[in-house]
């Protein structure tokens, strides 16, 4: 769309063993030897700069408009060079040409209609089939995510945590992972599907980013306003929080570390010239299929 894990269970102590000498020699040696080595710098990230020059490309890339300095893509296009460049991922719901790659061999980690058993051979790429067995986001005809047990947040963190590590090692600087408000998509996800839930799987992701160095947004989802210490976001990209009123929500949070997205120009120029807003976040105006330059319908403003 364009649009924590818990502490380990105690154990009891280990019985005590008698050691000989030469182990406890050869122990105290190592201990001294680790203590002479220079300890590996910790895995570090860095957020946007604030109130940068933004643009939204990830429905295909191009080259940034002069000026440019902090930007989207989606993970399948490269990293601008020279430029801060966020990765884009669909962490909580499919899209449609990961289906028959990624998701017809996880069917058990896509969120089935309630009281429907789901037959070995349903196809998630056949709409008949989607629209019989999975809660899907009507807006975009995508598949929701199955986050609402532990143990499928654990196998949905490694699938999208692949994405997150090739996100690093391509050159990005952060992670954009989107649709983190699925449980609210209609009323059969809202039955199935909890706040705390996404704020569990956030968390496993948050910790993956930046185990890779990439910096955490928060991505939409006033909600969850409060939540930046439990989930581990550095930052946030709000979509259309002028329209709505909601850009308040983020800077509560983020202060000017919040990089706003309309997509109707009375919305742009209403963000542009709100006190705290125009003057200290990114700003940016696109179509809403947020097509490359030269495509049709392209839309692109900054301020």
């Amino acid at each position: 769309m364009f649009g924590g894990v818990g502490a380990p269970s105690a154990i009891g102590p280990e019985p005590r063993r008698r050691l000989s000498r030469a182990v406890t020699a050869s122990a105290v040696a190592l201990a001294l030897l680790s203590s002479a080595l220079p300890a590996s710098a910790a895995t570090t990230w860095t957020a946007p700069t604030p109130n940068a020059q933004f643009d939204y490309q990830i429905g295909g890339a191009y080259t940034p408009p002069t000026g440019t300095t902090v930007l989207s893509r989606d993970r399948r296009d490269v990293p601008a060079a020279g430029k801060y460049t966020i990765c884009y991922v669909n962490a909580f719901q499919t899209q449609d040409d990961e289906l028959d790659r990624v998701w017809k061999q996880h069917q058990d980690l896509l969120l089935a209609k309630p009281g429907v058993h789901v037959p070995a051979d349903a196809d998630p790429t056949v709409k008949a089939d989607v629209q019989k067995y999975w809660v899907s986001d009507s807006g975009w005809s995508e598949i929701l995510l199955d986050i609402s047990s532990s143990s499928k947040r654990e196998e949905l963190a490694d699938i999208v945590g692949g994405w997150i590590d090739s996100c690093a090692q391509d050159g990005f600087q952060a992670l954009e992972p989107d649709n983190l408000d699925s449980w609210t998509r209609n009323r059969n996800s809202e039955r199935l599907l909890t706040q705390q839930n996404a704020v569990d799987y956030a968390a496993l992701l948050a910790e993956r980013a930046h185990a890779a160095g990439l910096a955490f947004a928060q991505k939409n989802t006033p909600a969850l306003s409060g939540s930046k210490a439990d989930i581990g976001f550095d930052f946030a990209i709000a979509e259309e929080c002028a329209r709505y009123n909601e850009c308040d929500s983020y800077t509560d949070d983020y202060g000017n570390n919040v990089i706003v997205v309309e997509y109707r120009r009375q919305d742009f120029d209403t963000a542009c010239h709100a006190p705290d807003v125009g003057g200290d976040l990114s700003v940016v105006l696109r179509n809403r299929n947020v097509t490359p330059k030269g495509s049709s319908g392209f839309v692109y403003d900054a301020c």
